[in-house]
């Protein structure tokens, strides 16, 4: 049986060739989801897909690209890779490592990690180190470990991790038979807007399938593209984009002036009904940071952003499965009341008579 990934489903628009080890789990080739009862709760016509990257063998949009960097890291005889991660580069760094028989090294901000995000980097066997300091501090260490070590770097700075993560575009182009009108993306250190526009930028000058305009939202307490400057002590419920110096910063800018779109904030209560309304409304259990792509969306539609375009083709990036915080939904749910074990009293708790 076949067991193939995005390298060998995109191979000729990507850097590899016959003496490139491919290092898969069978990434890619996620759902693109509609959501019909989405789109008219927050009204106006528009036709909402959801690019679920939770359904990648991590959990994430990340295996896109370590697939890519662990397989290039082999060929050059790399043996360890290192990471700073806020939980989802870990998970699948680490799980990629693992699957290519080299060492991980992850550095994680302390106390700003999903439990969900570390217990998966501890199963597949990293090396995870907890740093006394944030994200931007931790990425820091982990440039200043590969300057004096012969160790591969592995996040988004690797040029082939934004190779891997562009073919999100490709499948959604190879799904819909055309780019859709607008791109609804988290951005937190900003690489998965800069693959995603750089394989919609690749698939169009190969097809002429159009291309769309690039909307990114970042967690108004850790919007440092958005401000204009970095944010020392960025805050937000959203760990996954917790970033107050995004390594991609540029790029993405380049991304949004180039495709004629914005990035704009949204705020965690933005980012929590968000959240909700897509388990509730679609049966889509997504991780907080990937509901910032449809709280930017609702704020757009509410804003009158589309307004020239209300029937308009709007993807949104689910970027992580919501089982990588299972606590979040515990918190934003209630608690679950405990009845004695009588028909009376289930019918009651029920909310049935």
């Amino acid at each position: 049986m076949a067991f193939s990934g995005v390298i060998q489903r995109y191979r000729s628009f990507l850097p590899v060739s016959d003496r490139t080890p491919i290092v898969t789990l069978g990434e890619g080739s996620t759902p693109l989801v509609p959501a019909p009862r989405l789109a008219r709760e927050i009204g106006g016509g528009l036709r909402i897909f959801l690019k679920y990257e939770g359904m990648n063998p991590t959990g994430s949009f990340k295996d896109r690209g370590m697939t890519m960097a662990l397989s290039k890291a082999v060929e050059e005889g790399s043996h360890a890779v290192v990471c700073a991660s806020t939980g989802n580069t870990a998970a699948s760094a680490a799980a990629y490592a693992a699957r290519a028989g080299v060492s991980a090294l992850v550095l994680l901000p302390a106390g700003s990690v999903a439990l969900g995000k570390v217990s998966q980097a501890l199963a597949y066997g990293a090396k995870v180190l907890a740093v006394d300091g944030n994200f931007d501090q931790a990425l820091r260490l982990v440039r200043e470990l590969c300057d004096r070590f012969r160790i591969t770097l592995v996040n988004s700075i690797n040029p082939y991790r934004i190779e891997g993560q562009k073919t999100g575009a490709f499948e959604i182009v190879d799904e819909l038979g055309a780019a859709p009108d607008f791109h609804c993306i988290p951005v937190g250190n900003a690489g998965n807007i800069t693959a995603y526009w750089k394989g919609y930028k690749e698939y169009h000058a190969a097809r002429r399938c159009g291309l769309p305009k690039m909307l990114g939202f970042q967690a108004e307490g850790a919007a440092p593209i958005v401000r204009g400057h970095p944010i020392e002590d960025p805050q937000t419920i959203a760990t996954a984009i917790k970033i107050g110096n995004p390594a991609s910063w540029k790029s993405a800018e380049a991304a949004r002036d180039e495709s004629g779109g914005i990035i704009d904030t949204v705020t965690d209560d933005e980012i929590i009904s968000a959240y909700r309304m897509l388990g509730r409304f679609e049966g889509v259990f997504a991780e907080p940071a990937s509901a910032a792509s449809v709280a930017g969306l609702i704020k757009c539609a509410r804003g009158g952003f589309f307004a020239a375009r209300p029937e308009a083709t709007v993807v949104c990036i689910l970027t992580g499965h919501g089982l990588k915080d299972p606590e979040r939904a515990i918190k934003t749910s209630g608690e679950i009341p405990t009845v004695p074990a009588t028909l009376d009293a289930v019918v009651k708790g029920a909310g049935l008579q």
